[in-house]
């Protein structure tokens, strides 16, 4: 019984049947081909018993495996690695159907490749994960036809492997090298970087582009064999806590990701800035309560903490209380910080209903505001009209584009400080953000 559900009959067995079905028929006509028909019957079993023999003569025809990630990359592109290798000592044809997580809704998965005689293979193809959790394979089936093409034999491999999904630690690796190195210019980021050193010496470090080069330790660097500086008390270690609002506004998805999911991305990468630049990174998140705090530290395994806090994050998108989050940062952030809101805000209304609670942390801490453009809006905008109710939907589109520029401009009347944004940008911004003020030393 397992055998048979081994086996496959080939589109070519089929074929073959048809034209036999259609030799049959001619031989009513012309009774004298019947008995050559037998002969192609006869021959076509013999060949589909040949087959089957063949194939599954070895137990072990071929050995396959599925290679992925010990986590997938959220928002990105992730390759998943098939290695096949032939036991046979023919060459064989190959047909894959991986078993996708169901996440990606992909049901028409299939690649055909030609195997050579006792070699192996390797396949590669990308997943794009758009929600952090766990994502399931299921079986990864193979099946192989012999050069008679008569049946295929199916094995089974790497049944249900799990693969957690993480915050894009991809872009944590990209935004790494853009922060430090000599190619900053390229992306808009500004390199401003305060001169000044106390006679107390603090530590040595490697060196960094911006660092002054007059501060060099030379017996360190031949000993290390790499660029060591001296370090200074003036260079201070900063609090910088990143606020992640998870309520209804941060549901509206864009490519794929919520904008929660991107805000979640970009603080992971900052946050390794952050730690890169010697400050103290810290993070949470709110909606009806504060949760997934993260306090500012500035420890070897700080980043594995906040990975964590940022992959448990879940939210049923309730309204977003600012009241809780005043209180609560009032309450547990006694020191003068940085502190980054992820957030958005559509129209001036929806601005004035939380204003009163941001003035109330911007008196006693650097507030740097972060939403959101809609980029559909924007298209329209860009978009030339043709008709009546094109011009109604430019101009409304126009009217909530400028409400946000009047956003920032509120806030700014406030002292508190703001990023308007697209979200495929979100995380080059805020990096730029954080570089200026460190660089002006306004906090």
């Amino acid at each position: 019984m397992k055998l048979i559900k081994k086996i496959y009959i080939n589109n070519f067995f089929f074929y073959a049947l048809l034209g036999i079905t259609g030799l049959f028929v001619c031989a009513f006509i012309f009774p004298a081909l019947y008995n050559a028909v037998w002969y192609i019957v006869l021959i076509l079993s013999t060949f589909l018993l040949l087959d089957i023999l063949i194939l599954f003569f070895a137990k072990n025809g071929i050995e396959a495996n599925r290679t992925t990630p010990e986590k997938l990359s959220n928002g990105d592109e992730n390759s998943i690695h098939i290695r096949i290798k032939n036991y046979y000592t023919f060459p064989i044809s190959v047909k894959i159907i991986d078993e996708i997580p169901f996440q990606f809704q992909v049901r028409n998965f299939e690649i055909k490749r030609q195997l050579k005689a006792s070699s192996q293979d390797e396949i590669s193809y990308e997943l794009r994960p758009t929600e952090r959790g766990e994502y399931s394979f299921g079986n990864l089936n193979i099946y192989v036809s012999s050069p008679l093409r008569m049946i295929s034999r199916r094995f089974t491999f790497d049944k249900d492997q799990m693969v957690p999904t993480y915050p894009s630690y991809i872009q944590l690796r990209k935004y790494d090298l853009i922060a430090f190195s000599n190619t900053l210019f390229q992306y808009g980021i500004k390199k401003i970087r305060r001169i000044g050193h106390t006679m107390e010496f603090e530590q040595i470090k490697e060196y960094v582009p911006g660092d002054d080069i007059r501060t060099l330790n030379w017996k360190a660097t031949a000993k290390k064999n790499s660029l060591m500086v001296n370090q200074f008390q003036d260079e201070k270690s900063q609090s910088v806590y990143m606020v992640i609002d998870k309520g209804r506004v941060m549901k509206m998805p864009f490519n794929g990701l919520s904008l929660l999911d991107y805000a979640i991305n970009a603080t992971l990468v900052l946050s390794n800035v952050i730690l890169k630049k010697q400050d103290k990174a810290g993070m949470f998140a709110f909606s009806k309560k504060v949760e997934n705090r993260v306090f500012a530290e500035k420890r070897a395994s700080q980043m594995q903490k906040i990975l964590e806090n940022l992959y448990n994050i879940k939210t049923d998108f309730f309204e977003s209380d600012y009241s809780r989050l005043y209180v609560d940062i009032k309450k547990n952030i006694n020191q003068r910080s940085l502190i980054i809101l992820y957030t958005n805000f559509e129209t001036m209304e929806g601005l004035h209903r939380q204003l009163p609670y941001l003035k109330g942390i911007a008196k006693n801490h650097l507030l740097v505001v972060v939403f959101f453009n809609n980029t559909e809006l924007n298209e329209i905008i860009i978009k030339k009209t043709e008709t009546i109710q094109e011009v109604y939907d430019k101009v409304i589109a126009e009217k909530f584009a400028f409400e946000k520029r009047l956003i920032v401009n509120e806030l700014k009347k406030y002292g508190i400080y703001s990023v308007l944004t697209q979200p495929e940008n979100l995380t080059l911004d805020t990096i730029n953000k954080y570089l200026e003020i460190k660089a002006r030393g306004i906090l």
